[in-house]
């Protein structure tokens, strides 16, 4: 990988609150690229030997996911740089990475992790291996792209893009330049999930009929009232590919003085603008599992009917679907119900039995005989504790059980992770069906190799949205000068 000199890096720039002054200061950095990890604080393994990850979106999930997710697997990698569109993001980010790294390496003083306000002038830096990009829905694909083109493997967080016409070209692109991407479905390398696919896969449960998901669903509200852009944020950035529209804090993320409210749940999430709303935000992973046990993970269904409540006019800013009912066909007859109606996780209905599998802690085992385990449960509770058998089929287990080391062990091996582009593009184009579904009359007739309906226009069009210049996956294609399949 890279290995760094000793030189000190210098801080966040503070000069005015200007983007432009933000970006001058960063680009005169990365002409020499000082250290990022000094080889003091990590001796003989660093940093040569180690990958060197940087962070694209620092909000909530970052927080949550990313940052302790290699932190965790220091042994290779180590966080090297940092972007947002949010100043105040950016220096809690790399507070919070330094804070870390001078505790777990007992550096009384440690600095040196490299600010962004713009991703773009972090990915011209060829010493950067990796990145890891949390940014909001609507930036999902954009930025994967141009990491890819830029040489750099990705850990990209669900669901892989805004519509699916993006979503093919995110997933084309990164095969074109054979760069790794793990979608963030972490479920896939919890032991739970992997183990009630595998038993699905080896007929524990017959032929598989009837797939129940829940989900949750967001409610109406947020405020439309116009605010002053915050002097820290740029707003045309964040906004993206996305029409341009008044900054009110309830579209964005939070703008509080408590370092924990400022990173509460965002409201963008809830604007259907940026994203569809739970069908994908939760939605990509339950249908991830599903497909993964059906082994259906690259194609899709082939008919979806949806019902759908959305909030009344005037009652909010917020406008993603309420409460639903989606209804998909799949080729091998199995129909797959997803509702807010069911308890939160996935049951697999046979015609010899069930399985349910959902979140929380499962150990190998699981249950204890006379109990029924919670989180992994079946018609059977015995075939849970006996497991697999020798002779079964066995899916991709991840080292650990921990979805970032297989991402970062697969960038090593340069063999596939658990969850890559194309898995990842297919469980979230099944949750963008569903999300037209809720808006057109069907049943929908779709075809998973010409990624098209078969039998509505008015649905076709909206496989794709209009890109705000210069923003978008048709602005990177055009620039790569890279002609790609189009659902316009």
């Amino acid at each position: 990988m890279n290995v760094h000199d000793s030189t000190p890096s210098t801080d966040t720039p503070t000069d005015g609150g200007s983007r432009r002054g933000f970006l001058k200061s960063t680009a005169v950095a990365v002409v020499g690229f000082p250290t990022i990890v000094p080889a003091t604080v990590f001796g003989q393994t660093a940093p040569s030997n180690l990958i060197q990850v940087a962070q694209i979106g620092c909000g909530r999930i970052a927080r949550y996911s990313e940052f302790p997710g290699v932190f965790r697997n220091s042994d290779l990698a180590r966080f090297v740089a940092v972007a947002d569109v949010d100043r105040v993001r950016v220096a809690d980010a790399k507070t919070m990475i330094e804070e870390d790294y001078s505790q777990r390496f007992g550096k009384a003083k440690y600095s040196g992790i490299r600010t962004f306000a713009d991703y773009r002038e972090l990915l011209e830096d060829r010493r950067i291996d990796a990145v890891c990009i949390s940014t909001p829905d609507h930036w999902h694909a954009q930025p994967a792209m141009e990491a890819a083109l830029a040489g750099k493997d990705i850990y990209l967080q669900k669901p892989t893009s805004l519509t699916v016409e993006e979503g093919r070209h995110m997933a084309d692109v990164v095969k074109r330049t054979g760069r790794i991407l793990q979608l963030g479905s972490q479920q896939r390398s919890d032991l739970q999930w992997r183990l009630a696919c595998e038993l699905v896969r080896n007929g524990r449960i017959g032929a598989i009929k009837e797939i129940l998901i829940g989900l949750p669903y967001d409610p109406a509200g947020g405020s439309v009232a116009e605010m002053p852009v915050p002097a820290d944020l740029d707003y045309d950035f964040w906004l993206g590919a996305t029409p341009k529209v008044h900054y009110t804090e309830d579209r964005v993320h939070p703008q509080k003085a408590d370092l924990q409210a400022r990173y509460d749940r965002p409201g963008w999430l809830r604007c259907e603008q940026f994203g569809a709303g739970m069908i994908t935000g939760w939605g990509t992973h339950h249908v991830d599992i599903a497909h993964w046990a059906m082994d259906t993970e690259y194609s899709g269904p082939t008919e979806i009917t949806a019902h759908a409540e959305f909030p009344a006019p005037g009652s909010g800013l917020w406008d993603v679907h309420g409460n639903y009912h989606l209804r998909m066909q799949y080729a091998n007859g199995a129909a797959m119900y997803i509702s807010d109606y069911y308890p939160n996780g996935v049951r697999f209905i046979g015609d010899e039995g069930w399985i349910w599998v959902t979140r929380g802690k499962y150990t190998q085992g699981e249950p204890a005989p006379g109990a029924r385990s919670k989180v992994l449960d079946a018609h059977d509770p015995r075939m849970l504790r006996e497991g697999l058998k020798a002779s079964d089929k066995r899916l991709h287990a991840s080292p650990r059980n921990d979805h970032h080391r297989d991402w970062l062990d697969a960038i090593r091996s340069r063999k596939q992770p658990v969850t890559n582009a194309e898995v990842g593009h297919r469980s979230c184009t099944a949750c963008l069906l569903g999300h037209i579904a809720m808006r057109v009359h069907g049943p929908l007739e779709w075809d998973a190799t010409a990624e098209r309906f078969r039998n509505s226009e008015e649905a076709n069009r909206m496989l794709a949205r209009e890109q705000r210049a210069p923003y978008g996956s048709h602005a990177v294609l055009k620039k790569a000068g890279i002609n790609l399949r189009s659902s316009a």
